[in-house]
């Protein structure tokens, strides 16, 4: 069911709504009304994880996989996360460094707490923590599943 459309009126200065119109145009917006909605989403979006909101995020780290113990210490990170962690890629980028995208779902300041623990990890050579909040009608849940590698998530 669509919601209800308000029209309203906005006041803008000429030479703003001038560059408006122009970016807008440049990222393929066929009206004013979709980019002002989008823009509208966007800040709320950011409020609403600026304010601990359930997010999704992916969390990218390269790391050089020849330093002491840190593949377990990134594997018991993500483990201690538990269903926060909800997916991981891990690709070999050259002999020395491996690129780890670790997709995440959960409070954004646990995400983000978990992201800085993480990038702070001794080897961890870069990374980016990219979130944004969840749709308003998602719920967190829970679910368990079956693993082959020999541990349990609880």
């Amino acid at each position: 069911m669509a919601a209800e459309l308000i029209r309203f009126g906005v006041a803008m200065d000429a030479d703003l709504l001038a560059r408006f119109d122009e970016h807008i145009e440049k990222r393929g917006y066929a009206t004013r009304s979709e980019a002002l909605r989008d823009l509208v989403r966007a800040d709320l979006a950011a409020a609403h994880v600026a304010d601990g909101g359930l997010a999704a995020a992916t969390l990218t780290v390269v790391y050089d996989h020849h330093v002491r113990e840190l593949t377990e210490k990134l594997n018991e990170m993500q483990h201690e996360l538990g269903e926060h962690v909800v997916s991981t890629l891990h690709v070999h980028l050259d002999h020395d460094h491996c690129l780890e995208v670790i997709v995440l779902r959960g409070p954004s300041n646990v995400l983000k707490e978990a992201a800085d623990r993480i990038l702070a990890t001794k080897g961890v050579e870069n990374g980016k923590l990219v979130i944004t909040a969840m749709p308003a009608t998602t719920h967190e849940h829970s679910h368990h599943h079956h693993d082959d590698h020999g541990h349990r998530h609880d």
